[in-house]
């Protein structure tokens, strides 16, 4: 299986789950927030126990057979550049959202656009790191690797649904249609399939990399995981208050399950 294909068709997948979410404007304004804090807290468990299993672990392994470099120096580098990359672009993105909320001037137009954009550009990382994830298999397949590149691109789409809604819902509430909601929506999840292929070319054609492309995915999701999917899962949950905190245990214990046991 060409794993640049399947890092495509892997990154499409999480497109569409982006564009379920966004679906939701169709049928009622507002989700159940409960039934939403536990898919956001299962998500980060499994992209926190993915971290480590289906890309920091390989990594090290990866880095003690091709590169000269001590192979915790090589994990550690790709690791903080990962976070560092994220959380570049979320200062851009608050930023970005500052500058329009202090302008009179803009157009509800462009905050509409503005939100588009931030959800989008918070999408890169995660297209790449299910693109790295599946471009790995190029130097070696194995059921083990496999259901790890599976685990978080499911990972990935899980949080994703929620993400589709929260464009389209307050878009819907401002006023829009049910239809430019929801295209609004699922836009923010095309450019995971670009960003997917990128990742799974750049592991393949240039293998020297893939130790620092693997450990680069760990530390993006460990820093959406962290600082964006657990605060928000957290959230209005009065009535049931472990409700994220069991699909945050539930995620984690699911994903080192089936590592493990396949490994």
């Amino acid at each position: 299986m060409n794993p640049v294909l399947t890092a495509m068709f892997a990154t499409l997948g999480t497109w569409f789950v982006t564009a379920l979410g966004a679906a939701t404007v169709v049928f009622f304004k507002n989700p159940n927030p409960t039934t939403l804090n536990r898919m956001l807290g299962f998500a980060s468990g499994v992209m926190i126990a993915a971290s480590f299993w289906s890309l920091l672990e390989p990594a090290i392994c990866e880095a003690e057979a091709v590169s000269a470099l001590p192979a915790w120096f090589v994990a550690t580098v790709g690791f903080l550049c990962g976070a560092l990359f994220m959380w570049v672009s979320d200062k851009v993105v608050t930023a970005a959202r500052r500058q329009t909320d202090d302008a009179d001037a803009r157009t509800r137009s462009n905050r509409i656009a503005m939100l588009v954009l931030s959800v989008t550009l918070h999408n890169i990382p995660e297209g790449l790191a299910v693109g790295v994830a599946f471009g790995a298999l190029q130097n070696g397949f194995s059921r083990e690797s496999m259901m790890g590149a599976v685990s978080i691109a499911v990972g990935i789409g899980l949080q994703n649904f929620p993400e589709g809604a929260a464009v389209s819902l307050p878009l819907r509430r401002e006023g829009r249609s049910r239809l430019r909601s929801f295209l609004a929506g699922q836009a923010s999840g095309m450019v995971e399939p670009i960003a997917g292929v990128v990742g799974a070319l750049s592991v393949v054609c240039i293998r020297p990399i893939l130790p620092y492309a693997l450990s680069f995915a760990a530390g993006a999701m460990i820093l959406v995981a962290v600082h964006e999917l657990i605060p928000e899962c957290q959230r209005n949950q009065s009535a049931k208050p472990y409700a994220a905190t069991t699909g945050i245990v539930l995620g984690f214990a699911v994903m080192m399950l089936l590592d493990v046991m396949l490994g």
